[in-house]
């Protein structure tokens, strides 16, 4: 994904009250539940109904690395959506202008934005308020980027 994609993920995660499933026969289960068939989640993972039957059923239990990473990555999309709404509504019903921006950042992320317009809505408020002060000062600044990042951590 991307660097602020996957430390907005990250931060939910922590809001989860159960971990995940983690082996590929529970994962595959879980799909099956909330995607309705096996079908909907060979189309989903790139691989046979067939495959996905043989997982449902302990017959193969150790997936490639490029399907075990597609399915974890799905399994953690979709689990505890309930949780995940909270947290969400948490992060933008608080007050502070990070939590603002997180809140900006959950919706842009899914609506499918780049890690470049993720990067620009997290600049967006600090240059508001930090630097331009509500529009009382430094009215000429343009933009404010975020350059040379190694790491970001999000809380809700």
């Amino acid at each position: 994904m991307s660097l602020i994609g996957d430390g907005l993920n990250k931060a939910v995660q922590k809001a989860f009250t159960r971990p995940a499933p983690k082996s590929a026969g529970a994962q595959m289960r879980y799909l099956v539940k909330q995607l309705g068939g096996t079908k909907a989640v060979a189309q989903m993972l790139r691989v046979s109904q067939r495959t996905v039957e043989r997982y449902v059923k302990n017959q193969i239990k150790a997936p490639r690395p490029g399907l075990a990473a597609r399915l974890d990555r799905e399994v953690k999309q979709r689990w505890q959506p309930q949780i995940r709404a909270k947290a969400k509504q948490k992060a933008a019903s608080t007050g502070g202008i990070i939590i603002d921006t997180r809140a900006r950042l959950f919706n842009a992320q899914e609506a499918g934005a780049s890690d470049a317009r993720l990067q620009q809505i997290a600049a967006e408020a600090p240059k508001e308020v930090y630097f331009q002060d509500s529009g009382r000062r430094a009215g000429s600044l343009d933009e404010v980027r975020f350059t040379d990042i190694e790491h970001l951590e999000f809380d809700l």
